[in-house]
């Protein structure tokens, strides 16, 4: 997980986003001495992520206290108050909008995660996330599929080898791929080899791939595919899934199925922040 003061970053370039020269609009309604309450209200049962994100808004504009009522990775109803804020009535109005947007986003992405757990449950998969995640906001975003239940897949491509159809097709083989990376990479590092049909396994498997990647295959191939792998070294699921059919992937017992949705189409949560009183400080 990044460091407070990465988090603070990030949150420091989207207030510059959101208000680069200033809010013209509250400044010119709010008084700058005017306190005030207000409320963050969840509009819908989700899993909360982001609260440090919605945290860090305030703290970097200053002035308001944040009362939480939630953590990360809770499960929690509609119309729950999950915060509670007091201070300078200027920087809760200034911050609300990307508070918000942080916050619903990435709910929205442990949400969508937990769902995909749920419908595994009890089969030994695991759901892991992949590389398609915003700029810039990754680790956020990765941390939030770990509050919805899901795992994460490598980080970076610093963090391992995945060997895909386009590097098969540079290298002339899949075995001379893993050859080639198995060449360079030390030997604590893991090679997996992204296949797209069933007779790339065994050629992948024999020149020693520790992993194999089922990448966009029709049922019945992720069926016998897996058969092929089995007890042999692990095997992961990608392309292709969703709520409709994981389960029925998930009987076939791959060790991992991997979900780009998860953080490339996961809807924002509904929620509001709600002024509740206001007064001119002294």
């Amino acid at each position: 997980m990044r460091r407070e003061m990465d988090i603070r970053a990030i949150v420091r370039e989207a207030l510059r986003e959101d208000v680069p020269n200033g809010d013209i609009t509250t400044n010119s309604i709010v008084p700058e001495e005017m306190k005030g309450k207000a409320v963050l209200l969840i509009k819908e049962d989700c899993v909360i992520s982001g609260i440090m994100a919605f945290v860090a808004v305030f703290e970097e504009l200053g002035g308001v206290d944040v009362q939480l009522n939630v953590n990360d990775g809770d499960l929690v109803p509609t119309n729950t108050e999950a915060a509670y804020l007091k201070g300078s009535l200027r920087s809760i109005l200034t911050g609300e909008r990307t508070a918000l947007n942080l916050l619903m986003h990435l709910s929205g992405i442990a949400t969508l995660t937990h769902k995909f757990v749920e419908m595994v449950e009890g089969t030994g998969v695991k759901i892991v996330d992949t590389r398609k995640t915003t700029p810039l906001l990754r680790e956020l975003e990765k941390k939030a599929v770990r509050d919805g239940g899901g795992y994460n897949h490598r980080f970076s491509l610093s963090d391992g080898v995945l060997i895909k159809d386009n590097h098969i097709e540079v290298a002339g083989s899949v075995s001379e791929a893993v050859r080639l990376a198995k060449k360079s990479a030390h030997h604590l590092l893991k090679v997996e080899v992204e296949v797209q049909k069933l007779y790339q396994i065994e050629e992948a498997i024999e020149a020693g791939a520790d992993v194999i990647m089922l990448d966009n295959m029709e049922e019945e191939d992720i069926r016998r595919g897996i058969e092929i792998v089995r007890n042999r070294v692990p095997v992961e699921v990608s392309g292709g899934v969703n709520l409709e059919n994981i389960k029925r992937i998930a009987t076939y017992k791959p060790d991992f199925i991997s979900i780009g949705k998860i953080t490339h189409s996961a809807r924002s949560i509904d929620m509001s922040l709600e002024v509740l009183a206001s007064k001119k400080g002294k």
